[in-house]
């Protein structure tokens, strides 16, 4: 059995927003960020700004693909006393509330590795954890965490990239459930605008080889980027804009003030509102044999 098998909380809210005729805006914050409280606080407050998907980072100390912004939200977190245990203490809280919105846990193996990973996906599921992405596991590790979490129930989202032709996009889409990531530029996060006649090229080009919605990332931060991207895309996901939001509204002494959770909820809704006015006339998929 595989996550395909079985609709999930992703699954669902991509078939409701084809429904809708318009594409998702998928957020990433960082689990603790600035602190476990503020962090509950925000992540509580995105749907309503309007976000579709949730993607909550797991602290690490060698965040090898991310940019300055998210390796400083990382480093934040991990010194208010963030970890495995209280990321999944997240995502249970805010299901008390919410019991919609697809969250999807990103991050890095090691973390993982050290909680266990059979423990991991099992208390990950129990939490209402409905997706993974782990940026440093390639599809020939599959048995270490993509199968086993298929199993479990959770979609396994994998990212493609400029540099991912077309003999090795379908390695890479194999066991991907939930969604494609496409990660719009080559190098780490926040680095660099997309260009989005390329972007939605390369969307194009993965919609020949998969039936999962495509949802492109790295580098937008504005809401007419979000429009932009979102005229030729499923999803359009932004982070490093955000964590940043979250850095500004800091205090001089690194704490959470009162303006941290509305400077993220308002950039999200100004995403919301970009994403939701793009002309999008998406194209049938048109899978291989």
């Amino acid at each position: 059995m595989t996550a395909r098998d079985t609709a999930t909380r992703i699954d669902r809210r991509f078939a409701a927003l084809r429904t809708e005729g318009r594409a998702a805006l998928v957020t990433f914050v960082m689990a603790g960020d600035p602190d476990y409280d503020a962090s509950l606080a925000i992540l509580k407050a995105l749907p309503g700004a309007g976000a579709d998907v949730v993607e909550l980072g797991m602290p690490f100390t060698d965040p090898m693909a991310d940019g300055p912004a998210i390796q400083a939200a990382g480093l934040r977190a991990l010194g208010s006393g963030q970890n495995m245990k209280r990321t999944l203490s997240l995502v249970r809280e805010f299901r008390r509330g919410d019991d919609a919105t697809p969250i999807v846990l990103m991050g890095y193996y090691n973390p993982i590795y050290v909680y266990g990973g059979d423990r991991f996906l099992a208390d990950a599921k129990n939490a209402g954890v409905d997706g993974l992405i782990v940026v440093d596991l390639p599809p020939e590790e599959d048995e270490e965490l993509c199968l086993p979490a298929l199993k479990a129930g959770l979609n396994f989202i994998r990212l493609a990239t400029p540099t991912t032709d077309d003999k090795r996009l379908p390695t890479v889409l194999k066991n991907t459930s939930g969604f494609v990531y496409y990660v719009s530029i080559t190098g780490i996060t926040g680095a660099a605008a997309p260009d989005t006649g390329k972007v939605a090229a390369a969307v194009r080009r993965i919609k020949r080889h998969t039936s999962l919605p495509v949802c492109v990332g790295f580098g937008v931060r504005t809401a007419e980027q979000a429009r932009a991207i979102a005229e030729g895309a499923d999803g359009v996901v932004v982070g490093s804009a955000l964590v940043e939001a979250v850095r500004k509204s800091l205090g001089a002494d690194g704490k959470p003030t009162q303006a941290s959770v509305p400077a993220v909820a308002d950039l999200v809704r100004s995403l919301a509102e970009g994403v939701r006015a793009s002309r999008r006339t998406p194209e049938p998929n048109r899978v291989r044999a």
